[in-house]
């Protein structure tokens, strides 16, 4: 069969194919320490586990659910951004559920996107975002993000720029792989931008409480602009990354369209996980005080382990990562591969984010630190 021609300039995600290699050289007996992906080795809450049990048991835990998700879970995640952003939403119109915010991607793009429709992409950015638009057969034009700009966009740049053909820009706050946190009065600016040329931005939020004590959302405290959506995730803020649960927010006329996608191609969250995604929400400061208190402990390691290679990594950075700039004369490859074949030790190259990502490796936060420890002692022999 001859594939469609969509796939032309679509790969198979580097991770989907890392793992693989990772996996065939753990089957060979080599001690492979990954420090390559986000996926959070922590467990869930433990009354969250507690709710999924319980509800297993339900009348109808086994039968299809609402295409936007059981009212509880709007309601919670109304009461989330309320308490957390300061930010009120109408749960029955403002909020969809979403089966992790990687779907709600590839949703909003179908919602709003047709081919050859220009849309706006950070690089260094999430490689999702290209794959997605690359599918739909839009065209893609990146906006750079750069370490002397503090990894933000230049509106002011963008502005001079002929927009007429741009429906999309994603944004990605704080950032990744940067790890850069983006002041408030750039929420306020980029919904100024958006309301001007008309184009939709989103902002993926899933690391707004990671290594970060101040959250902050894109959408207006109250009233969505309609140019303005949010996704935002309980994969990475509660351990529950295999669980796939995440949300967008925005204006009611764009979580219609954006519905109208979805309902033709799930049908619905498993309740179990729903109402264990309940009692997430419902969770205070206090948790993310005791996950961010491990999450700068292993920092303090990754940032020696970085030193004992030569790389420079700024230490005040949000999220699950630390991103670092590579000795001078070293492909962010180079080092990758070094680190993998000669230490049996994964890391991500900046490449894999975009040219303005070649220079810098990603390190997870997503490892003991035994494994850290581990890591930094055999840079060390």
């Amino acid at each position: 069969m001859i594939t469609a021609d969509r796939l032309g300039e679509v790969q198979e995600y580097y991770f989907s194919k890392k793992l693989r290699e990772v996996a065939e050289l753990r089957k060979q007996g080599k001690p492979v320490i990954n420090l390559g992906i986000g996926s959070p080795d922590l467990a869930p809450p433990v009354e969250v586990i507690e709710a999924l049990n319980e509800a297993l048991t339900s009348n109808n835990a086994h039968q299809y659910q609402p295409y936007k998700g059981i009212n509880e879970l709007r309601e919670e995640i109304a009461n989330f951004y309320d308490h957390f952003y300061g930010v009120s939403l109408d749960p029955e119109n403002e909020i969809l559920p979403l089966m992790g915010s990687k779907e709600g991607i590839m949703h909003i793009s179908m919602a709003f996107l047709n081919k050859d429709d220009e849309v706006l992409l950070p690089n260094p950015g999430y490689p999702t975002y290209s794959s997605v638009s690359q599918l739909l057969e839009a065209k893609i034009r990146n906006y750079d993000l750069k370490d002397e700009t503090n990894w933000l966009p230049d509106l002011e740049g963008l502005e001079k720029e002929d927009l007429s053909k741009v429906k999309l820009m994603w944004i990605n706050y704080p950032n990744m792989p940067t790890g850069t946190r983006a002041p408030e009065s750039f929420f306020e600016e980029i919904t100024a931008f958006a309301e001007k040329h008309k184009i939709l931005v989103i902002n993926d939020n899933p690391y707004s409480f990671i290594q970060n004590s101040k959250p902050s959302s894109a959408i207006k405290k109250q009233n969505p602009s309609d140019y303005v959506m949010e996704l935002n995730s309980l994969s990475k803020s509660f351990n529950m990354a295999g669980w796939r649960v995440g949300m967008l927010v925005g204006s009611r006329k764009n979580i219609d369209s954006v519905l109208r996608v979805k309902s033709n191609m799930d049908s619905g969250m498993f309740y179990p996980v729903q109402a264990g995604a309940v009692e997430a929400l419902k969770l205070k400061e206090d948790w993310f005080e005791k996950q961010n208190k491990i999450y700068s402990d292993r920092k303090k390691l990754v940032m020696q382990f970085l030193k004992e290679l030569g790389c420079e990594a700024d230490k005040d950075q949000a999220g699950l990562f630390v991103w670092a700039k590579v000795p001078a004369g070293k492909t962010s490859a180079e080092v990758v591969d070094e680190l993998l074949y000669k230490y049996d030790i994964f890391t991500t190259p900046g490449f894999i984010f975009g040219s303005n990502g070649e220079g810098y490796v990603r390190l997870s936060l997503c490892a003991s630190e035994n494994a850290i420890n581990e890591a930094l002692n055999r840079i060390k022999r």
